[in-house]
């Protein structure tokens, strides 16, 4: 049995690692709010780009009339030969099974497609590190593909200070690949988020377009009973509140401009601004994808902080019940060795 010196030691170093994951969950939980508004901020923006080309629908020939094809390149549905998927990970560990789960769907979706051709553009630390580990990666000397699947792209240290800037510029690189024919899908895995509790792991496909303003969801796991309320009860602990944020009048007020029954005066005519804003909107669909998953992440490392701290309470009040019996042990021992030596005298 560990004398008592020892058992203080323990008790200080739980006590000072407590301190270390109170302090990480509370930075969580207010990355978490900034993360949260960043998100609602460019929802409008997302809303009204999404209901303007539901408008030009209406007003410009996206098909063509005689063979039925689109008439942009990013509506061209092809047999899935070669896929592009955008794996968003984290930087940063200590998230709980965060980056695991966004790796395994990686994997699940690989296996459903296996025998075709898969790029990997890695959005995060963690994930790039796997990836690398596993898969080869490829380089601008290569002009032979040294697998399957490949790592084409990595993406690191973005995600803390994401910017549409760098969104647009990396879905633009995607967009080409597209359009060349290079790749005939692309897909995004990662942390869709609503609320704290609302959340959910999906593979969403974003190119071909199939439907403006309509999801394409290919797989989705919904998060455990059991994980909801132990982000409740964190979230109720940093004051986070649970419910998704109210936008209702918002997204009424969007959405009644494709629908109003105005002829619109445009600069440009529909069709030229319809191919013109239908890349912005992959652009916007990517960068929110990448929002969300931000929260996902401080979300999920905040309920693993506050589970740290819950089991380092647990250890100390073991550990201090264990001194108290050694030393109740030790003052019996001296108390018999008294009351014995007394007795022979």
């Amino acid at each position: 049995m560990a004398n008592i010196l020892d058992i203080r030691r323990r008790i200080r170093s739980v006590r000072n690692t407590r301190q270390i994951t109170k302090a990480m969950k509370m930075i969580s939980a207010a990355r978490l709010r900034r993360a949260q508004d960043r998100a609602l901020s460019a929802r409008p923006y997302a809303q009204m780009l999404t209901n303007v080309l539901k408008s030009l629908v209406s007003r410009a020939e996206i098909f063509d009339p005689e063979t039925g094809e689109p008439r942009h390149p990013l509506l061209a549905q092809r047999p899935e030969k070669n896929i592009l998927v955008i794996v968003v990970t984290a930087d940063r560990g200590l998230a709980g099974a965060f980056n695991a789960n966004i790796i395994k769907a990686a994997f699940r979706f690989f296996a459903a497609n296996e025998g075709k051709i898969v790029d990997i553009e890695a959005v995060g630390r963690k994930g790039r590190d796997l990836f690398r580990r596993r898969f080869p990666t490829a380089t601008p000397e290569q002009t032979e593909r040294a697998g399957p699947v490949q790592t084409v792209g990595e993406h690191i240290g973005v995600l803390g200070k994401l910017s549409f800037e760098y969104v647009r510029d990396f879905s633009e690189g995607v967009i080409d690949r597209y359009t060349k024919g290079e790749i005939d899908s692309v897909y995004v895995i990662y942390n869709e988020f609503k609320s704290v509790i609302a959340q959910r792991l999906i593979v969403e496909k974003v190119l071909p377009i199939e439907e403006i303003g309509e999801q394409t969801v290919a797989q989705a796991e919904e998060v455990s009973k059991e994980e909801r309320e132990k982000r409740a009860e964190a979230a109720q602990a940093a004051g986070i509140s649970l419910g998704e944020a109210d936008t209702r009048e918002m997204d009424r007020r969007a959405a009644a401009f494709a629908t109003a029954q105005v002829d619109y005066l445009y600069e440009q005519s529909p069709g030229e601004l319809f191919r013109n804003l239908l890349p912005k909107y992959v652009a916007v669909q990517i960068y929110r994808s990448m929002l969300e998953s931000i929260a996902s992440e401080h979300a999920a490392r905040m309920t693993a902080m506050e589970s740290a701290s819950s089991n380092a309470d647990e250890m100390i009040d073991k550990l201090t019940l264990a001194m108290n019996r050694v030393r109740q042990a030790k003052i019996t021992k001296e108390i018999i060795e008294i009351v014995s030596g007394a007795a022979a005298q």
